[in-house]
């Protein structure tokens, strides 16, 4: 293939495009529950435990079927299992928006996940096989992750703008004309691709590596919200379990559903971790973001989005910063660099304090976002560039599932912590007057603390607000540093483990001398076509 074969031309950038908007509407029905779940809540009435399988079903069932959906999509077509999909994804949508029970939509938002599961690693490995050019590819990646990182902080802001007008269905309903716009003009804009050689398919690997991913992440959120318990740690443990049964099949496998030769070069699993770790601290802040404007500064659901747009309108730019750069510094030094730039942003937030304002928050956010974005645009290519062609949907698959892991594993840790913190501070500094009753509901959550006030008089209600903001901005304070502490560490890693690889954005390259220092690692990396 020459140069100029390579370079892809306005039929791949307008594909890209169309392949984009699936992501975006993909990672906005992860956050517009949200906003959307008082007015559904009215209208339907659901349970305590409807209400969670309400808002968690559809983000549990599109981590743990991430795997397979990107193995489907190296064997049987990426473009086929995306279109299939997407007609999945419209269909119960428009279920989820006609609900008239909980059962109904808690069914369509089981849907949605296992359809949603086909989105991110199909749309991601079709880009790895759109965009040949190094150079292109880093770009489109960059916009891709742009777009589904979008989603998350556009989901709240569009669903409130439907609810100013509509009923809690429209939500739902935006996706169906996107999705039928993907069914029109997928098939005339992506190039189909397959494994040549697929084999059978291992449908007893692709349950294991179902059960595994979805016990441990519902054990990790589960402790995050309960606490810890046997019964959840149990889960957690037969995840794992599950896990490490299912890597000795993938090992003995003829037609394994993941490729274990890949995770013998360090181009690949050093990067996953780091996509993890990076997902980590911004996810598992974003619980005290959130929190901090809605309660401690009064702000609406809505109004707190807004705030939130600057996140997301600056993530481009670290992105197109971390793009021009790699070529020439390496991308592991751009890594590095967005991930420095991500501790400086959580040193911002160390300083919170009860009474700092919105621009305190919003400016370190900010500046953590520019970090995220760059690492998130360069790691994500990387993990695909270390893959050969035939395994990009498995690969785009573990690199969503990693990040899904970190995010899973930040909620919890970060939240634990938090809690304990939290707890520890308002049961030392509580006004006196509370009721046993009174002091413990303040004490479990800050939401419990703010409700308590209002039935309070005027000055024990104030003093309890006060202490309770006080012990809310501090174990903030905490989940910062912890946050600053694993993005240095990760840095330091990125450096230290990717210095001598060859990660250059260029023309694709054989592992360079220090690869081949792995011994069989990287050599089996080279004989199965994996570009640098």
């Amino acid at each position: 293939m020459t140069e100029k074969e390579k370079r892809a031309g306005t039929r791949e950038w307008v594909g890209l495009a169309v392949l984009v908007l699936p992501c975006l509407l993909a990672s906005m029905d992860m956050s517009v529950m949200f906003i959307t779940l008082p007015s559904l809540t009215a209208d339907l009435g659901p349970s305590s435990s409807e209400q969670l399988w309400i808002m968690d079903s559809y983000g549990f069932l599109l981590a743990g079927l991430l795997i397979t959906m990107g193995t489907l999509g190296d064997r049987f077509g990426r473009r086929r299992v995306l279109l299939t999909g997407a007609a999945a994804f419209g269909v119960a949508s428009v279920l989820a928006a006609l609900s008239t029970s909980p059962g109904t939509l808690i069914t369509a938002r089981v849907l949605l996940g296992i359809a949603g599961a086909t989105l991110a690693p199909s749309t991601l490995s079709l880009i790895r096989n759109m965009f040949h050019d190094a150079s292109q590819r880093a770009t489109a990646v960059g916009i891709w992750t742009a777009g589904f990182a979008g989603g998350a902080v556009l989901g709240p802001i569009i669903g409130g703008l439907l609810l100013e007008h509509f009923w809690w269905g429209s939500v739902f309903l935006v996706n169906v004309p996107v999705m039928i716009l993907l069914l029109i003009l997928g098939p005339l804009l992506l190039t189909e691709y397959r494994d040549p050689e697929p084999g059978r398919f291992d449908l007893l690997g692709a349950s294991m590596s179902l059960v595994a991913v979805l016990s441990i992440i519902y054990g990790i959120k589960a402790m995050a919200e309960h606490g810890f318990g046997w019964i959840l740690l149990t889960c957690c443990a037969a995840g794992i379990a599950v896990g490490a049964a299912f890597i000795r099949r993938q090992h003995r496998a003829a037609n394994p559903v993941i490729d274990m030769k890949l995770f013998r070069t360090r181009r690949f699993n050093v990067p996953l971790l780091i996509d993890a770790l990076a997902t980590f601290g911004l996810v598992g802040f974003s619980l005290f973001n959130w929190q901090f404007m809605q309660l401690v500064l009064g702000m609406g659901p809505l109004e707190s989005a807004v705030w939130s747009l600057p996140t997301f309108l600056v993530m481009p730019l670290g992105i197109a910063l971390a793009t021009a750069f790699a070529p020439r510094v390496g991308k592991h030094n751009v890594i590095a660099a967005g991930l420095l730039v991500a501790t400086a942003g959580y040193v911002v937030l160390a300083l919170l304090r009860a009474d700092s304002g919105i621009i305190h928050l919003v400016g370190g956010m900010t500046v953590v976002a520019i970090g995220i974005g760059a690492v998130s645009a360069v790691v994500t290519e990387v993990i695909l560039s270390a893959a050969p062609p035939e395994r990009a949907g498995t690969a785009s698959a573990m690199a969503e599932t990693s990040a899904e892991f970190g995010g899973a594993l930040g909620i919890a840790l970060l939240g634990s912590i938090g809690t304990t913190v939290y707890r520890s501070e308002l049961a030392a500094n509580a006004p006196d007057g509370l009721t046993s009753m009174e002091l413990e509901a303040a004490r479990n959550t800050l939401g419990g603390a703010v409700e308590t006030a209002t039935a309070l008089p005027r000055g024990t209600a104030e003093s309890l607000r006060t202490v309770a903001f006080d012990a809310f901005a501090r174990e903030a304070r905490i989940a910062s540093v912890v946050s600053a502490v694993l993005m240095t560490g990760a840095a330091i890693l990125i450096a230290t483990l990717l210095r001598t690889t060859r990660t250059r954005t260029g023309p694709e390259a054989t592992p360079s001398p220090a690869e081949h220092d792995d011994g069989e690692r990287a050599g089996t990396a080279a004989r199965s076509g994996a570009p640098s």
